[in-house]
């Protein structure tokens, strides 16, 4: 089967986007180098060539790796790019961690990206969310459209699998990059957010980077980390001296109980209980 078979609708869809972006006249985009917005990103500079920003957000939620990658995508796909940076610990909001926290960080971010809107008088921002995302627990997308931030992937309805197929024709180094969220996601609702233990979560990370694992997370419960991996990659990672490496890494951390998730790594896992009480809830 040839790719236009597999994909009958994503060059009319690009096309779509292409016009979109064109409409803005001059774009930021909110831009975190993962798949969606490192795809976004290339689709505005090729529309709007320097009428396109990519803007990223540094701040305790974002591991210095994810900041590096951002940093050189920028480089390659040549947009104009600059960085600010975000304080949303300091929103008892973000750090008490409700269910909605990501509103509030959202709401951070954007209003952090106003004052380069004005400088470089750019009316319109948008950012990566995707079609994927409507009807899951997003409380970041409410922000974005109370604040007027603007989602062409999902205007056009692009999707993730046809996100990565385009950016794989275009050459983006992201078109097979794990998912990503930033480190506050790692903690259950009701956990108090704290930079301290974002650094412990980040170190973790880290390491299980550092031996070739991509696709994880490290879900913290006070002492205990919970680590994710895609089940392909749970044999590896129960192997004796993998086991001990990170066993005896994270204890160095502070954790006194290192625990691998045999369901494996999935995505919003910490909404799972959410959800079920949704499901309760409605009959």
């Amino acid at each position: 089967m040839s790719e236009a078979e597999k994909y009958p609708d994503i060059d009319q869809k690009l096309d779509q986007l292409d016009k979109l972006l064109k409409s803005y006249g001059k774009v930021i985009v909110a831009f975190s180098g993962g798949v969606d917005s490192t795809f976004l990103a290339e689709a505005a500079k090729r529309a709007l060539g320097d009428n396109a920003l990519a803007v990223t957000a540094v701040s305790d939620s974002y591991p210095e790796r994810e900041m590096k990658a951002a940093q050189d995508i920028a480089k390659q796909i040549r947009i104009r790019y600059e960085t600010i940076n975000t304080d949303e610990l300091e929103t008892e909001g973000y750090a008490s961690n409700p269910t909605n926290r990501c509103y509030f960080c959202k709401t951070e971010l954007f209003e952090q990206i106003r004052p380069i809107a004005e400088q470089y008088k750019i009316g319109t921002t948008v950012y990566g969310a995707i079609p994927d995302d409507v009807g899951d627990h997003r409380p970041g997308m409410d922000a974005a459209k109370q604040m007027g931030i603007q989602a062409p992937l999902i205007d056009v309805n692009l999707t993730k699998v046809e996100i990565r197929e385009a950016s794989q024709r275009w050459g983006l180094p992201t078109w097979d990059k794990p998912a990503f969220a930033c480190l506050s996601s790692r903690f259950p609702y009701g956990t108090r957010i704290t930079r301290e233990n974002l650094r412990l979560v980040d170190r973790a990370e880290q390491f299980l980077f550092d031996l070739g694992i991509r696709q994880f997370r490290v879900r913290h419960h006070d002492t205990l980390a919970r680590i994710e991996v895609d089940p392909q990659e749970i044999e590896f990672i129960a192997a004796k001296s993998i086991r001990t490496q990170i066993n005896e890494k994270f204890k160095s951390l502070g954790y006194e109980h290192v625990a691998l998730d045999l369901q494996g790594y999935r995505s919003g896992s910490l909404n799972e209980g959410l959800l079920n009480l949704s499901k309760l809830t409605a009959h």
